[in-house]
């Protein structure tokens, strides 16, 4: 019975690996369009990244949480903006500081990467789970309405 739980929350977080997946392929799609349009690096990077932090506060409220409501939703982007903004910076002085430090083989560009992609994923997800979405529903299959007998 306790491997419940854990199972959900592993397929909870695989497919928010998954939003952050597609909030990626956002991110690099319109930073190539930025600059194929002229914008400098920083301006096309700013847009992007922008833009990818709201497709994925969407797919995340909508989808992986089921927690997204109209009533919350400026109180919810607001601590998502929050908390992922850390995420990002973090993983940004990750990268940076790896790639500067000029160790063999965790200063390569693509280690430094992945190694701040993963600590930016686990203050994410925790972000997400504990301040901006919480608990994710369940689905309305297994969910009695509200004041219905769950009992005997």
């Amino acid at each position: 019975m306790a491997r419940a739980p854990v199972h959900r929350e592993i397929l909870i977080a695989a497919r928010f690996g998954t939003v952050g997946c597609v909030g990626f392929l956002t991110d690099i799609t319109l930073l190539r369009i930025g600059l194929v349009l002229g914008f400098s690096p920083l301006a096309a990077r700013l847009v992007s990244l922008t833009c990818a932090m709201q497709v994925t506060f969407l797919l995340n409220g909508l989808v992986v949480f089921r927690r997204l409501r109209r009533e919350t939703a400026v109180r919810q982007w607001l601590r998502y903006m929050g908390s992922n903004g850390l995420g990002n910076l973090i993983n940004y002085l990750i990268f940076v500081t790896l790639v500067l430090s000029r160790w063999p083989w965790i200063s390569r560009r693509g280690t430094a990467l992945v190694i701040g992609s993963l600590f930016a994923y686990l203050i994410n997800y925790t972000g997400c789970r504990l301040m901006v979405f919480g608990r994710p529903e369940a689905s309305a299959a297994k969910t009695p309405p509200p004041g219905q007998n769950r009992g005997c």
